[in-house]
């Protein structure tokens, strides 16, 4: 019997350098600061006598599950990950890890960094290559009107600037 194995979408093996550090970083705190932590916790709970009774115990045993469930997806993903830290040679048009800079029908602004799953933050203007809009953007050129439907309907964006982050 075999496991089924979801299909990969093309944006969900890269990452972009500050993504991986953010990954790994996080990665470093589970491991050696919080996991030894919760671990003392934990021991000092048991010492108390009955575990059952024990909401110390049982909420601490609870959090161990977690941070290893956590560490064993980042330390599985890190290693499937390929990190994009090149530069395209045409910085005229859109790819993964450049910032957009678009209008919309209102004439508002927004900036966007085309980044994989793993570093979608909509507040932070981080979305994904696999988006709707990443979609749309992917090999655009300044100029380029994009549209996208939405749950409120069609909108229209006008790509105003392309710009890549330089080492």
């Amino acid at each position: 019997m075999t496991r089924y194995k979801p299909p990969t979408k093309p944006g969900a093996k890269y990452i972009t350098r500050e993504g991986e550090l953010r990954l790994k970083e996080e990665l470093n705190q589970l491991w050696k600061v919080e996991r030894p932590k919760v671990t003392q916790q934990v021991s000092e709970a048991a010492a108390l006598g009955d575990r059952s009774e024990n909401a110390e115990y049982i909420y601490g045993k609870k959090r161990l599950r977690e941070i290893d469930r956590r560490v064993r997806y980042l330390t599985k993903r890190l290693e499937e990950l390929q990190v994009v830290s090149q530069i395209p040679s045409d910085k005229t048009k859109a790819y993964f890890g450049s910032f957009v800079y678009l209008v919309n029908q209102e004439g508002n602004e927004s900036i966007y960094r085309l980044v994989g799953p793993d570093e979608i933050n909509p507040e932070g203007g981080c979305i994904s290559v696999d988006s709707p809009l990443g979609k749309a953007l992917l090999g655009k050129r300044i100029g380029a009107k994009v549209s996208i439907q939405s749950p409120h309907g069609s909108l229209t964006y006008h790509l105003t600037k392309i710009e890549y982050l330089t080492k």
